[in-house]
């Protein structure tokens, strides 16, 4: 069994609540938009599993340790992550293929700072957006999402909202 935090969008914007809230996490993933090596390596030391995939907005320096997409299991749960990804019945170009043509049990992206769980029934496939935890953008909240994998099932998948403003 794993407990697994999902993140994206810290936009280089370090905040001491995450510890808080991922410190239970066997592992964290980070869909892009990290904004910095030196957060980066903040979530890199919380725990010895940190997965990330580098956004449009990450430099030379977070894409030359992070992949565009990743693809991995997770006990028995097949995970495809990428920044730029779309939803259901609106994926990216860039992805759309590898989705339709191979689909995984579990599609993360960020980039839209828009909370997003919804099922796929078409692609039998579950997709998650866990908005964004960083001060830049549009967003009203930061948020972060947690879910228990346990071989093949996806279970207790929670939102956690750190604030209703994101100057505090």
């Amino acid at each position: 069994m794993k407990r697994v935090g999902i993140i994206s969008d810290t936009h280089a914007y370090w905040d001491e609540k995450y510890k808080f809230y991922l410190k239970d996490c066997d592992e964290i993933w980070h869909a892009g938009d990290i904004g910095s090596l030196e957060v980066a390596d903040k979530f890199e030391a919380m725990k010895p599993i940190f997965r990330a995939v580098y956004g449009n907005c990450d430099g030379y320096d977070i894409r030359a340790r992070y992949p565009e997409i990743l693809r991995f299991k997770c006990e028995d749960v097949e995970v495809l992550m990428k920044h730029i990804g779309g939803y259901p019945g609106r994926y990216d170009y860039s992805v759309r293929n590898i989705l339709y043509y191979s689909p995984p049990n579990l599609f993360i992206d960020g980039h839209s700072h828009i909370l997003k769980i919804m099922p796929d029934k078409t692609l039998n496939l579950l997709h998650i957006n866990p908005g964004a935890v960083g001060l830049q953008g549009f967003h009203k909240e930061r948020t972060i999402v947690r879910l228990t994998i346990k071989g093949n099932k996806m279970s207790d998948c929670e939102v956690i909202t750190l604030t209703n403003n994101r100057n505090k």
